[in-house]
């Protein structure tokens, strides 16, 4: 595996050196096999999921959303995936920008489902490159020996472990619902898997 990575003007996210489109981009990329640890390997598969495999599935259905579907919501108990955008970034910063990186962050997550747009669509994906950027650093300069530390985050007494456990499940949960989205408003297979 080429560990190089490039910054693509055309796609806002990082991918591998080895990949020439956008397709490869979007297909799973496996750990190094480098890790000497279980907590390392743990700490490099959170990364990928998030970074490389996660991410860029979700930056290709909000690319092709149109402002008003970013901001459709079926009713008025469902959120947008403009919300859903919104609501990664406050977990993601307080979770482990904050929480574990030590970042400053004072988060209003009512805020987050209450906003009815339209906030543009180029500033919720710059937002959440950024976010993601700030969340890959943090777990790339983490050392392993901190995951069993415990530390408190909203209501809840958590291990690092299971702080980025959380965060990552839980990215994953939205992007099914973005994803979900997606193919309502726009009729179309996003074509993750189709090579």
């Amino acid at each position: 595996m080429n560990d190089i990575v490039r910054r693509n003007d055309r796609w806002p996210l990082l991918i591998h050196s080895r990949c020439n489109t956008r397709q490869e981009a979007l297909a799973l990329e496996t750990t190094s096999g480098k890790a000497q640890t279980h907590a390392e390997e743990f700490i490099e598969s959170s990364r990928i999921f998030l970074r490389a495999d996660y991410l860029p599935k979700l930056l290709h259905c909000i690319e092709q959303l149109s402002e008003d579907d970013l901001w459709w919501r079926p009713n008025e108990v469902s959120n947008s995936a403009g919300n859903l955008v919104l609501h990664l970034c406050g977990n993601l910063r307080q979770w482990i920008v904050s929480s574990i990186g030590g970042g400053e962050f004072h988060r209003d997550r009512d805020a987050e489902f209450a906003a009815r747009g339209p906030l543009p669509k180029a500033q919720l994906i710059a937002n959440l490159n950024q976010v993601a950027g700030e969340v890959d650093e943090v777990l790339a300069t983490m050392k392993s020996d901190r995951l069993l530390t415990r530390f408190n985050v909203q209501k809840y007494e958590v291990s690092t472990l299971q702080a980025i456990y959380h965060v990552i499940e839980h990215f994953g949960y939205h992007l099914g619902q973005i994803l979900y989205i997606f193919k309502l408003r726009t009729g179309s297979d996003p074509r993750f898997y189709k090579f």
